[in-house]
Parts: structure tokens; C-alpha cells; sequence
């Protein structure tokens, strides 16, 4: 039969070349039958439809040319993922009652913190703005973990690991089938890229959410339609929802803009942890021979299915001990700083406060997302501890001695810190730990001493030392 006569074998030309007769006897040998199926969608009888299948399946192609992963495929992914079930635009109504509830919080954190607003307008955005203001940190964070993953998927589809090609496995071979391996990596780590973006933007509050900023620059953000659809669940007054939510996406980002280093710290213990990820290639080869090639959805799903090597190295887990303690101090800080600046004007801060307590621990979207994406889990498990820190400092020696402590990384509590909290808040508050010894060496150099003499520049009269020399002693 012909191409002419039958649509569908176009469609299989498009994908598979030459091989592609070779394609559709294979898929009938597995008890599959395509003609049947493009039957039933309506192709054969709507010339229209095949051709927009075709010229979606050329973009695919074009835009996956010379690319470990399709970042157009990601971003269209994610902006379809975000606006299911409707991504209604900001009115200019709903836009003055965020801004509203956002300079409640910000009046309300004067009282409790130091720490300026950034001075910058707060934005309030759909789930599809958040995507674009967004994505450009996702890429920067997950992208290389995404083009190891492709390179990985397309050496198992080629069978460079010696288990042989996916693609013979199906009956084809020559170039037209390279050109589909080609494709299919960075089309299956585009749409997985674009899932777990879109996921997170679907359930997001603000761009804080997962303890560090999303944005280049710490801006208040706030997501209306995903905060409406939190509050319609609960118990409580809307409004109280969304100052409380504004009150926590606001101190966030007044930490991070006073405490500068901040950010760029998180992104690179991220990216360090990021760079040692090996792929369990047996496992992701599993995948591909579950599934096979014919449907990248499903093996974009697969990728969430423990691809990454569960042995961890010993820098790795020095890293995640690190990213979680840091997450555990951020989350403990703005828990500490919400619950005093709500405390006079919220009646249901308690109820709040518990109901996001469970909702981390449950894990949210954007945690689940990082873990789809880096196997990493975000999840401050410490912050119960990393709260009562600083709520012991800001009782014993007040909020200004609290909130220096974020002026250097170094002068941060360790996670040996939170294990006896205690006595780091006596260290910090008698000024044991106020600066390390390197800072001490400098304050004294810049002061007239010397480093290699302790003693250097001190005018006060020693005891043990020899009295000088009288007139008739000296020569």
C-alpha cells in the first residue's frame, strides 16, 4: 500500500524513515494494530489533524538538533502543566488585595525584625508568569543533572552499554534511526524538565517556597489563584490565609536581601551536590526496555523511578548536610519571625502555623519537584530545632543579636550546633562565637599587632619583665 493511500504510514515516515515498514511490523508483532488506532483518533479521515501531528513531530525534531535537552519543549511543557484546570489572569482587584495583605506583613515584620524590604514592588502573578519568571533558576540548578540523564538515555537507546540498541530492537537501523535517538533524549528530559516546573507552579505560593529564591533578584511574589485554592480548604478566613502567607514569603525575602551571600550560598552547595550525581544506568535501562521508545511520556514518567545512584560519596553527604541544616536555620528564622509579627493581629496564627508545619512534612510540590529532578529532597527536617535556636537567642540578647548572625556564613550554627542549641546561645550571647579566629587575627593586625606575636603592640608594663637599664648602667 502506498503512502498516498495510507496516512498513517506518513506519519510513521516522519518518525522512522525508511525503517518505517520495518516499524510497523514490529509494533503488530506486539499485538498492537496503528492503523486501528489512528482510526479511532480521527487521522485518517482529518487531513488537517495528520498534518498538525506531522508538523508538531518536525518542531520536536528541529528543536531537539544539537541539544542535550529541549529547553523550547521544557518551557511549552511547563506553561501547559501550570494552566490545567484554568490559570485565570491577575485582575487588577485581585492584584490590590495581595499588594494590601503584602504591606499589612510588611508593617507587621518592622516590629519583629531589622531587616528592610527590599524596596522593590511585590508582584502577583498567574501560575504562567511564575513559569517564565521562574524557569531561568530551574535551568541553571537542574540543567546539567537533565543533560546527564539525556546522554545516559541516549547511550542505552544506541546500546553503547552493551545490551544493544533500542532501536534494532524494533527493526531499524541507519541514519533516519540515529536522527530518532538523536531526538527522543532530549525530548523525554525536556518534557520531564517541564513536568516538574509546571507541577510546582500549579501549587506554589510565592517563589520562596523552598527555603531560597526562585528570581535573580529577592522580589515579595505572590500566586493568587494557588493561595485562593489553599484557603477554600481550611477553616479560616481568607484574608488571615493570605497575610499569613504574604507574612512568610515577605520575610524570606527580607533575609535574603540582608543577608546577601545567602542565595548565591544555597544555589552553589546545590549545584556542588548536583554536579557528583551518577545515573544507575541499569535502572534507567530497565526503563527503556519496560516501556521501550514509542511512547515518551511514559518513559519521561520513568525517570522518576530511582535513576539516580543511591550511593552517595562522602563529599555528597558533607553537602546534604549542609544544604539541610542552612534550610533548617532559614525555615526556622522566618517561622520565628512570622509567629512574632502575627502573634497580635492573626488569632488563628497557631492554626496556621501547625497546617504548613504538616504540609512541609509532607512534602509540597516544589520539594517533590527537586526530588523528581535531583534526587535531592529539600525538606528541612530540623527546623522544630533551628526555631527554638532562635527563638532562645532573640529572648536572651534580643533581635538585633539574632539577626547578626546571618552577617557572615561562618558565624551560622552547624548541625552539631542544633544538637545542643543551648549551648551555642550561651557561646553567641557571652560573644564566644562572635566571629571566628580569623576575624580576631585581623581585628588585632589592624589594630598594631602582629599575627606571629600575640604580644605585639600592647603598652601595658609586664612584671616578669627586666627593669631598664639605670643612667650609670647604660654605656
Amino acid at each position: 500500500m502506498s503512502d498516498e493511500n495510507t496516512p498513517w504510514m506518513r506519519l510513521l515516515r516522519e518518525l522512522f524513515g525508511d525503517d518505517a515498514d520495518a516499524a510497523l511490523a514490529e509494533l503488530e508483532r506486539m499485538g498492537m494494530d496503528p492503523s486501528a488506532l489512528a482510526q479511532a483518533s480521527g487521522m485518517l479521515e482529518n487531513p488537517a489533524m495528520m498534518d498538525h501531528v506531522l508538523s508538531q513531530i518536525r518542531s520536536l525534531v528541529s528543536q531537539s538538533q544539537g541539544q542535550d535537552v529541549n529547553w523550547t519543549l521544557a518551557h511549552d511543557v511547563a506553561r501547559g502543566v501550570a494552566a490545567q484546570g484554568g490559570d485565570p489572569t491577575v485582575t487588577s482587584q485581585v492584584a490590590q488585595e495581595h499588594r494590601a495583605a503584602i504591606s499589612r506583613a510588611q508593617l507587621w515584620l518592622d516590629a519583629a525584625t531589622d531587616f528592610n524590604p527590599t524596596g522593590r514592588d511585590p508582584q502577583v502573578i498567574s501560575r504562567a508568569e511564575w513559569v517564565e519568571a521562574t524557569l531561568p533558576t530551574w535551568r541553571v540548578i537542574a540543567g546539567p543533572v537533565a543533560v546527564s540523564v539525556s546522554r545516559a538515555l541516549t547511550s542505552i537507546l544506541r546500546g553503547e552499554d552493551g545490551t544493544g540498541s533500542a532501536i534494532e530492537a524494533m527493526g531499524l537501523d541507519g541514519a533516519e534511526a540515529g536522527a530518532l535517538v538523536q531526538s527522543i533524549s532530549p525530548t523525554v528530559c525536556g518534557m520531564h524538565m517541564g513536568q516538574a516546573a509546571g507541577q510546582a507552579a500549579r501549587e506554589t505560593f510565592g517563589v520562596t517556597d523552598l527555603g531560597f529564591p526562585l528570581l535573580a533578584e529577592p522580589r515579595v511574589t505572590l500566586v493568587p489563584s494557588v493561595i485562593a485554592e489553599f484557603a477554600s480548604g481550611l477553616d479560616i478566613p481568607n484574608d488571615e490565609v493570605l497575610t499569613f502567607l504574604a507574612l512568610r514569603e515577605a520575610a524570606h525575602v527580607r533575609l535574603f536581601a540582608a543577608a546577601a551571600w545567602l542565595p548565591g550560598h544555597l544555589h552553589n552547595l546545590i549545584e556542588r551536590y548536583a554536579a557528583a550525581i551518577t545515573i544507575d544506568v541499569e535502572a534507567l535501562d530497565e526503563a527503556v526496555a519496560d516501556i521501550g521508545v514509542a511512547d515518551p511520556a511514559k518513559l519521561q514518567a520513568a525517570l522518576t523511578q530511582g535513576i539516580f545512584s543511591p550511593r552517595h560519596s562522602d563529599e555528597q553527604h558533607e553537602t546534604l548536610a549542609s544544604i539541610e541544616t542552612l534550610l533548617a536555620l532559614i525555615e526556622g528564622w522566618v517561622d520565628e519571625i512570622s509567629l512574632r509579627a502575627a502573634a497580635p493581629h492573626l488569632s488563628s496564627i497557631g492554626q496556621l502555623s501547625e497546617m504548613l508545619r504538616r504540609r512541609r512534612a509532607a512534602g509540597g510540590p516544589a520539594e517533590d519537584a527537586f526530588k523528581t529532578l535531583l534526587g535531592l529532597e529539600l525538606r528541612p527536617r530540623r527546623m522544630r530545632e533551628a526555631a527554638s535556636l532562635w527563638r532562645e537567642v532573640t529572648l536572651a540578647a534580643g533581635p538585633e543579636s539574632r539577626d547578626r548572625v546571618w552577617s557572615h556564613p561562618d558565624l551560622l550554627p552547624t548541625g552539631a550546633d542544633l544538637d545542643d542549641r543551648t549551648a551555642w546561645v550561651k557561646r553567641w550571647v557571652s560573644g564566644g562565637t562572635d566571629g571566628d579566629d580569623m576575624d580576631r587575627e585581623l581585628e588585632a593586625f589592624l589594630s598594631g599587632a602582629t599575627t606571629g606575636d600575640p604580644t605585639a603592640g600592647d603598652t601595658t608594663p609586664d612584671d616578669d619583665a627586666p627593669e631598664p637599664p639605670g643612667d650609670d648602667e647604660r654605656p
